[in-house]
């Protein structure tokens, strides 16, 4: 299936990254702990955000809702974004065109 985007992959990729970094324990989706996650450095923390949004950006292809920590992230292919639930309050809005 797939995710359909018309933007650059790499500033949908950013976007994404700020918005899955939004989520307070989203590290725990590569089954980090809290404390392994705060022994990392600011480069190594942007660095693993970056993997993890790639990651979620593929897995939306095959899945349209994820669990990423606490937060959700869906697919909406009719409003061409993908929404990141980052708590019970928040929402970011990922556009794919």
């Amino acid at each position: 299936m797939g995710v359909k985007h018309a933007r650059e992959y790499k500033d949908i990729l950013g976007d994404l990254t700020d918005a899955v970094s939004a989520i307070r324990d989203s590290y725990s989706f590569f089954e980090m702990s809290s404390d392994e996650w705060g022994e990392l450095g600011d480069v190594e923390k942007r660095e693993i955000m970056e993997a993890l949004a790639d990651d979620v950006f593929y897995g939306l292809g095959e899945e349209p809702v994820l669990h990423v920590g606490e937060g959700i992230v869906a697919y909406k292919p009719k409003f061409h974004v993908i929404e990141v639930m980052v708590d019970g309050k928040e929402a970011r809005i990922v556009r794919l065109i």
